[in-house]
Formats: C-alpha cells, sequence, structure tokens
C-alpha cells in the first residue's frame, strides 16, 4: 500500500527551494493540475522544471512563471506562453531547448539507469554545442546525458492502492518515462482503485516506481480551441 495524499498541500511538501522536479504532460494534456496549482501555493522557489513544455499564461506550469518560482527550464516547446518569452528575453529565466524525441529519451535513459547515449539529432547544431561528437559507420552522433529529478509529479487515469498506474489515451505522453526517473515520485490520479480491480497486462506504469498518490479532479482545460462553422 502506498501513501495516499488527503490533499495535494501535503503532496507537495517533498519539494524543496532549489530542487529540480519533472511534471508530466503535453501542453495540457495529462498535466497534474492539482499538484502544479499547490506547487504555487507552497511558494517554493529558484526550482529547475524538466517538462514538456510550459503550459499556457494561465494555467499548468504557467502559473508557476508568473509567481517566479521556476529559475531553469529543461524543455522541447514554448510557443504558447508570452511570459515565458517574456522572463527569457529579459534574462529572468534560464532555458535549455532539447528536441523532443530527445528530451524523451533523456528522461527514459534517467528512469533506466543508463547515464548518456548517442544520438543523431542536433548534430551540427547549437543543441551539440560543447557536447562530444562520434562517428558510426559514416555518421555523427552526439553524446547527450540522461536526466533525473530529486520529485516526479505525474498525472494518471486509474490507480490502485499499490500504486500500479493506467494512462488514458494521450494523456500517457511523457508521465510513464518522468515516473520512473524521480528520486521521489507522486501520481495524481482521477480513480483510485483496490487491489486487484484492473488486469495486470494493463498497468503502464508499476508500483515500484511510485512512491505516493493523490486522488483529484481535473479541470482539462484546452491549450488552443478551434472550431469550424
Amino acid at each position: 500500500m502506498k501513501t495516499i495524499y488527503k490533499n495535494a498541500q501535503e503532496a507537495v511538501l517533498h519539494v524543496k527551494d532549489g530542487d529540480t522536479i519533472m511534471v508530466g504532460g503535453f501542453g495540457l494534456c495529462g498535466i497534474p493540475e492539482n499538484l502544479i496549482l499547490a506547487l504555487r501555493d507552497s511558494g517554493v522557489k529558484d526550482l529547475t522544471v524538466i517538462s514538456n513544455n510550459c503550459g499556457v499564461d494561465d494555467w499548468g506550469l504557467g502559473l508557476l512563471l508568473h509567481n517566479k518560482q521556476i529559475k531553469k527550464m529543461i524543455g522541447s516547446y514554448v510557443g504558447e506562453n508570452k511570459e515565458f518569452e517574456r522572463q527569457v528575453l529579459s534574462g529572468e529565466l534560464e532555458v535549455e531547448l532539447v528536441p523532443q524525441g530527445t528530451l524523451a529519451e533523456k528522461i527514459r535513459a534517467g528512469g533506466a539507469g543508463i547515464p548518456a547515449f548517442y544520438t543523431p539529432a542536433g548534430v551540427g547544431t547549437p543543441v551539440a554545442e560543447g557536447k562530444e561528437i562520434r562517428t558510426f559507420k559514416g555518421k555523427e552522433y552526439v553524446l547527450e546525458e540522461a536526466l533525473l529529478a530529486d520529485v516526479s509529479f505525474v498525472r494518471a487515469w486509474k490507480a490502485d492502492k499499490m500504486g500500479n498506474l493506467i494512462y488514458r489515451k494521450t494523456a500517457r505522453n511523457f508521465n510513464p518515462m518522468m515516473a520512473a526517473a524521480g528520486k521521489i515520485t507522486v501520481a495524481e490520479v482521477e480513480e483510485l482503485m483496490n487491489k486487484g480491480d484492473f488486469d495486470p497486462n494493463e498497468v503502464h506504469t508499476p508500483s515500484i516506481y511510485i512512491q505516493y498518490l493523490l486522488q483529484g479532479n481535473q479541470e482539462k482545460k484546452i491549450e488552443r480551441r478551434t472550431v469550424t462553422n
């Protein structure tokens, strides 16, 4: 049985000033909404955040940006956030942009205990500056180091009380690999079930990677709504 928090405020107490955290999600899909809100209210600062993107101006990780709680952002896409742009251009925020596939593999490698790997993505671009380049079978590859976090916050659809997780459709995105790459992982889930309530073959993240659970309702906001007549 995992520790099940009654509220998100208790769950974010694992994060301290200056920590590196991973936050699951892609855009606003599959983000741990309640954990992000509680982290904003906690006032913790000087964070290094690893996430695919940084939310939008008024939701997701964008809330932490407005509070000036993020010192450095490691991600692959930042195009939906004007405050992000402002802080980068003013020198308030340090940013490390990583090709999306490389970011996913850096996180996966961290969770798998692989310290580094070679990839062709980024060779000959600023991404490769200062990094080791090797040639394999006539093709150049850049050495990328794995990523780990002090705390990972992930979002799942279902969990049993042992901590086994099931994600729903595209909300799966970065969550499984981040669950494995955190020294401590807190999973925010929509449905909390008893042991044996779902088939073990359906499990996406085994309980060994999860230390804490939080059940909460999500608003599931849409990042950009496009309609046709």
